[in-house]
């Protein structure tokens, strides 16, 4: 059967090295599956600790602001261009993605703040939400989000799943944008049952791979 290529987005947050990371050790292994499943899709690998992912601040909102008045792009300042355009490029590459793989860790009840910054290059209205009398409605439906998220302790029931909040928060903005495609897979408890580390990451391995022969099917 002949399909359409489609572009995966695989979006890393992790300074560590693959073999130190259990998180990137089970992305691997649902790549590897994906690209078996899917030989003609293109993955595009987006490291955030290595790209130059823009923050908002004091530049970009002055900026904004300019141009919502009419400023042109090219009478801003050259540092507000820089950051605006680059946000710009950000956006514009997820936008042209069908599917996307976010590999993160979870630091101190959340993820690495990279990633916050990352989607907030995202949420722009007219782009990937807009505004309507009902109230804003997201515009990315039809797109796919697989979240590989690894955590120490054991988050997903029980008495400290109330203070999990960046798959919580991944996949409020993802549903916000019209993305309601989303899946979780949660390696965890790697640190409360030490132990028991390479016997969790194995099953993740296993669970990312038969998550990979469905994945945008």
């Amino acid at each position: 059967m002949i399909t359409n290529m489609a572009t995966v987005l695989y979006i890393t947050a992790n300074p560590k090295s693959v073999e130190e990371s259990f998180g990137l050790s089970v992305g691997e292994s649902f790549l590897e599956a994906y690209r078996q499943e899917n030989p003609q899709d293109e993955v595009v690998r987006v490291d955030l600790f290595k790209e130059d992912i823009p923050m908002i601040d004091g530049t970009v909102l002055d900026a904004w602001n300019q141009l919502r008045q009419g400023t042109a792009f090219g009478d801003l300042s050259p540092e507000a261009q820089a950051k605006v355009g680059r946000m710009g490029e950000v956006l514009e590459q997820f936008l042209q993605a069908d599917r996307y793989v976010f590999v993160t860790p979870m630091w101190n009840l959340s993820f690495p703040p990279v990633v916050k910054a990352y989607v907030d290059n995202l949420l722009i209205a007219g782009k990937t939400f807009k505004y309507t009398e009902a109230g804003p409605a997201g515009l990315l439906d039809g797109k796919q989000v697989l979240h590989i998220q690894a955590r120490g302790g054991m988050y997903s029931e029980g008495p400290a799943a109330d203070f999990e909040f960046g798959d919580k928060y991944l996949k409020a903005t993802m549903n916000f944008i019209g993305i309601t495609e989303y899946e979780t897979l949660a390696v965890e408890g790697m640190n409360a049952l030490p132990t028991e580390a390479e016997n969790i990451k194995a099953k993740a391995k296993e669970r990312a791979t038969e998550i990979a022969k469905t994945f945008g099917k």
